[in-house]
């Protein structure tokens, strides 16, 4: 599924270890969220952007209101919200 502004919306934002894990916690609702690493696809086009370690982590936009509760509870157990 490509990333569409219509259809999707960015839920967190940060460091790609911590995104695993919401991805992980994602995965047990049966959500599968996108994970855009635009420093890592630049280098493999040969140009680097971004923040290195740095990845944006996207949902469909119907599935926020079954994933809320999850992505609040995961950022505060790392002390982010």
């Amino acid at each position: 599924m490509s990333e569409n502004k219509e259809e999707t919306t960015r839920i967190y934002t940060g460091p790609a270890m911590i995104a695993q894990g919401l991805r992980a916690r994602l995965n047990d609702l049966g959500i599968e969220p996108i994970i855009k690493d635009d420093h890592q696809s630049g280098i493999t086009s040969g140009f680097a952007i971004g923040v290195p370690g740095q990845v944006r982590v996207f949902i469909r936009k119907d599935e926020l209101g079954a994933a809320q509760s999850i992505i609040q509870e995961f950022l505060k157990e790392i002390g982010e919200s």
